[in-house]
This record gives structure tokens, sequence and C-alpha cells, in this order.
């Protein structure tokens, strides 16, 4: 099995804020507008502030059944309320088999973790790497899952013809012979004389609504058992049995006898000698004897792809990827663990922004001196306007504030030249100016050197000194003066009590 799906994971977009997704629109039509409510407007409480639904309407004449404030209801003897009320049916239900004792792995798929590289250097943009993760995890086609029992009692099948993974052989021996009979068995009806006796009524299946026949015939039994290891096996058999109903239908009980008035043979292929299976019994014990080896293997592990894990046949199976998945959907360490190492080897950078949040960058944060290292003019004013408009800053603030656009001259061309000019063409992207292109090459520059951070919501900032470095210069500055003991002590003037100051460093405070 493989992933079929485009790995079509835009950052750009899935990053971006709910209104610039169209979300909020969504939810206030769904929300007010029109969705054919027609319940009655709810009135206004003047005294209370409150809303509050419709009155409800009286039932009859004051005094009778009008609920506990407007009189008794009629009531039958033992205590119990009339017969407008309801009897509740508590339907029982089966609880579901236990999961298997299988481990499952979520690892990223390595042509989605590539393509997603891709766009963080193409972007130069830091992205948090738990959102990212989440992301992956919401398409399919960009994880695989990996199934391993955890225990020796537990074991893993898998279907060579479709390579499906199964937790038990018989579920898959029954899901070959249920979706590839035609592959090693050929069916041929042959006609055969029709059951004696009388019947007036047969057992359909309730469910599926397959014929199984009389209840005093003899084959019934066992097509009632076929009939529920073939299509009901996750359901208990005493559960199945409550589900069959009889009926006296004579067009069922035709449609039964026309079933009965043909044989069904199975000739079975790719076998040495032709041989001829008589029912489905004996084709399932032929299929074990001699396929079951070749198809079915035990295997220690296997990867299924993310799209056809969430819609395996098995359904022990099904539900513990569904149950491991939602779990990763809340927290995805493990898989943003796996994730981390495949972009690290994609030659990403990781680093924690306020010592919590990890994010992903094609450079870590790497500050710049201005005043010790040479660059360029251009350079300087990108970092000193970041500086002082510290997380407030972007793109467009940037380009508006270093690189504004021209205002129109006079001897430029009319206002209304101009405006039909712009209303004759197309709308268009405007084209950078000289002086906007030169600010971006330079911001390009120091994005990918790691000297400034632009976040996923499109936020600007210069990285800051280290947190060694500002604690080295803040005690350099700490000490203002140094001061030593001259050789003659009677030119140090006494600071406490005529005596001299003691020899050593001063520090003020």
């Amino acid at each position: 099995m493989s992933n079929n799906e485009n790995f079509d994971l835009d950052l750009d977009k899935l990053f971006q804020p709910a209104w610039a997704q169209d979300k909020i629109e969504q939810q206030l039509v769904k929300k007010f507008g029109g969705g054919g409510d027609d319940r009655p407007p709810r009135r206004f409480d003047e005294r209370s502030g409150d809303r509050r639904g419709p009155r409800r309407e009286q039932r009859g004449p004051q005094g009778q059944g009008q609920g506990r404030r407007g009189g008794l209801r009629d009531r039958k003897p033992g205590g119990r309320r009339g017969d407008d009320r309801r009897e509740q049916r508590v339907e029982h239900r089966e609880p579901p088999a236990p999961l298997p004792d299988i481990q499952t792995n979520f690892i990223p798929a390595e042509e989605g973790v590539i393509r997603l590289a891709q766009q963080i250097k193409q972007a130069g943009r830091a992205y948090p790497l738990f959102q990212v993760a989440q992301l992956l995890l919401d398409k399919a086609e960009c994880y695989n899952v990996e199934l391993k029992p955890t225990k020796s009692s537990q074991s893993l099948f898998v279907c060579a013809l479709d390579e499906s993974p199964w937790a038990k052989e018989n579920e898959a021996v029954l899901h070959v012979l249920k979706n590839h009979l035609a592959t090693f068995y050929q069916a041929e009806k042959t006609p055969t004389e029709p059951p004696k006796g009388v019947y007036t009524f047969v057992a359909q299946c309730g469910i599926s609504g397959v014929v199984l026949g009389p209840p005093n015939y003899h084959g019934y039994q066992a097509a009632l058992l076929r009939l529920h290891e073939e299509r009901f096996s996750r359901m208990p058999f005493e559960a199945f049995k409550t589900r069959v109903k009889i009926s006296k239908d004579e067009v069922l009980l035709k449609q039964w006898l026309e079933e009965q008035s043909f044989k069904t043979e199975y000739v079975c292929l790719n076998v040495a000698e032709p041989l001829r299976l008589a029912s489905l019994d004996e084709v399932n014990k032929h299929f074990r004897e001699v396929h079951k080896d070749y198809i079915i293997k035990r295997v220690e592990s296997c990867v299924v792809p993310g799209v056809p894990s969430r819609r395996l046949a098995c359904d022990g199976l099904q539900r513990l990827i569904r149950r491991d998945w939602d779990q990763l959907k809340r927290f995805p360490l493990p898989f943003a663990t796996k994730l981390s190492q495949q972009l690290s080897a994609q030659g990403l950078q990781f680093f924690k922004v306020n010592k919590a949040v990890t994010h992903v960058n094609v450079a870590r944060p790497k500050y710049l001196d201005l005043e010790a290292a040479p660059v360029s003019d251009g350079i300087k004013r990108i970092v000193e306007f970041l500086n002082a408009n510290h997380k407030k800053c972007n793109r467009r603030k940037l380009l508006s504030a270093l690189a504004p656009v021209r205002k129109q001259d006079a001897n430029d061309k009319p206002a209304e030249a101009a405006t039909a000019e712009a209303e004759a063409k197309p709308a268009a992207v405007p084209e950078l100016t000289p002086e906007q292109q030169a600010v971006l090459t330079d911001l390009h520059w120091l994005i990918h050197q790691g000297h400034v951070l632009e976040f996923a919501n499109g936020r600007m900032e210069a990285a800051q000194k280290p947190a060694a470095q500002k604690k080295a210069e803040a005690t350099a500055k700490t000490v203002q003066q140094v001061e030593v003991k001259p050789e003659n002590p009677a030119e140090t003037p006494a600071e406490t009590g005529g005596e001299a100051a003691d020899d050593g460093l001063i520090i003020s405070e």
C-alpha cells in the first residue's frame, strides 16, 4: 500500500489567521444565515435582563395536566404517571472487543518531510514545531503507521494480496475468501432438485436481508453460522440470532426455493490436479491447507501508509490506530521528536522562544553587533528599525518605513490621465521599486544568517544578545572606577574618622 494523494501542505496558507481563511464568514453564515430555523423568537425579560424561551401552551383546562403548579396529573395505581409519559427503552449494547496488544508508531512520511523542508527554506520563516506536527497528522498522506506486537502472545499477520494487516489469522482468511475468492476458485452453478417438503415461512437476516431458509430445514444452522462468520463476526453470535426474523412472505419463500434449485460448486484454480468442491466450508478447509501459508504471512512488524490506515478492514487495528491518533493530536511529542530528527537531516535548525515553544527555521538566532561587524548601511537601517519597533513589525511596515513609494510629482502625468490609464489596464500586483528590492535583498541575507527572525504570523524581530553576553556587559558597567593606594599615606584624605581608605578595588553600587 502507498500514499497516492498529493502532498499539498501549504504552511503559509495553514498558518494564516482565521479571518484570512474565510472561517469566520462560514461560521457566521452557519449561525445566523437562514439555516431553516423556524423556532419562535425568544422573548426578553425586562425585569431580569435575560432572554427566555416561549411560554408553554396549556394542555388542558386549568388544574388538569398543567405540571407541578397547575394541578395534579392523572396517576395510575402505584404512584406512576398516566399514559402521557412515554416509557424509556434501555437498549443493551455489547461491550466492544478488547484492543490487540500492538504498539503504533506514527512516522512522518519522507516525501512529505522533504517538501516541508523546502517550504521552510524558501519562506525563511520560523514555525512552531508542535503545530507543524499537528498539521501533518491532519493529512493522512503525510505520515505512516508502524505496527508492532508488544507481547509474545499477540501476533500480526499481513495479507500478501493487498498488504492489509490483521491481528488474527482467522480474520485474514475470511477476508481473502470474501474479497479474493475468484483468485483461487471459480464458482459454477448446476441445476438440481428443489428441497422436498412443505415450507410456509422462512428466516431472514434483519441486518443484511439474506434469506436463510426455513428453521426446520436441515441446512438452516449451517447457513446461519456461515453468514455470521463471513459478515458479522464482530457481533456476538447470540446477539446476531436475535436479529433474525421469521417471515411468511411468499416472494421470499419462492426466492429461497429458486436458490436451492441450483447447486454451486467451486473449481480449484492454480492447482496441479483439477478439483471440485461442493460447499464454501470445503473451500475454507482447502484454502487453509493449500494457500494459507503463502498468502497470510506472520510478521514481526509492518508499516501502513496513513491513507489506508484510516480505513483498515481489521476492526481491532482500526480502533487502536484511531485511539492513538487522538492522543497524538492532543500532545504530539513522540511524533514531533521524529519530525525534528528528519528536518534536522534536511539542514534546518531549532530554537526556543521564551524558553518554552520550539521553532524550526533555516538558521538559529545569531546576534549582530553593529558596532563590531562591518555591514552596509542598508543592513544597519533594518536592524535599527527592528530594534526600535520590537515585536510590532512585519514586511509591509518595514518597506513603508525604509523604502516608501514616491508620490507623484508635478511633472508627472495629471491625476485624471493616470486614473483613466489605471482603469484601462487590468489590476496587477504592484512592482517593487529598486529601493524596496534592495531592502528585501538585505532582509533575505539577515534572515538566512539568523540575525533577523520572521515568525509564521509575519511578525519580525532582530536577534537579541545572548544572556551570558548581557550579564558580562552589566557586570562591566558596574565597575566605574579603580583606585590604587598611593605610596604616601599623608596624601590620601581621610574619609571616615581621619583614617585612610582600604587598599584595593572600590566598586560603586
